[in-house]
């Protein structure tokens, strides 16, 4: 008996596989996805005083947001939706995303509720962006994109320590 999963569209932190299975162990990816009418902006409000990424319906044509589907096993989604501060800071809502060969697959990603477009991520946090979005083959337009976004640096140096060491050989 196959266990039960679910589509998950990840366009953020949670774009870098390491990242993801430290809180979903069970993710796996299944490729890369676009969100048409959507950009990325990094305004949504962190618990730690920083931004976080949100895929922002803008309605336009020509915007667009990419990112990883993975599949993750149902029972552990209540990981990812603690992780993400679900009914705090996003929302868990189901979006139509095209895959490379520009079929649509249903999948459910968080969007944010709590914007705040004062604050800026800090560097670990757009750091697994970056990481996640380079293990992923997005374009390197893209990714320059995102290398753009103005971050800051966490005063909890332990923290950034910890954010980074998932990156770290072992």
């Amino acid at each position: 008996m196959s266990e039960e999963t679910l589509n998950y569209f990840a366009y953020g932190s949670n774009l870098s596989i390491k990242r993801l299975q430290k809180r979903v162990p069970g993710a796996r990816p299944l490729g890369v996805c676009t969100l048409p009418q959507h950009q990325i902006r990094f305004h949504k409000q962190g618990k730690d005083g920083s931004a976080k990424c949100d895929a922002y319906h803008t309605g336009g044509s020509t915007d667009v947001v990419y990112g990883v589907l993975y599949s993750i096993p149902l029972r552990e989604k209540p990981f990812l939706d603690l992780a993400e501060g679900l009914g705090v800071g996003y929302l868990s809502r189901d979006v139509t995303v095209f895959d490379a060969d520009q079929q649509p697959q249903i999948a459910m990603t968080y969007q944010a509720i709590l914007i705040d477009r004062r604050q800026r991520p800090f560097s670990w946090y757009k750091n697994h962006v970056l990481n996640g979005a380079r293990e992923a083959g997005l374009p390197p337009a893209y990714i320059e994109k995102i290398q753009q976004i103005e971050d800051i640096e966490d005063d909890d140096c332990e923290r950034d320590m910890l954010e980074r060491s998932i990156y770290l050989p072992f």
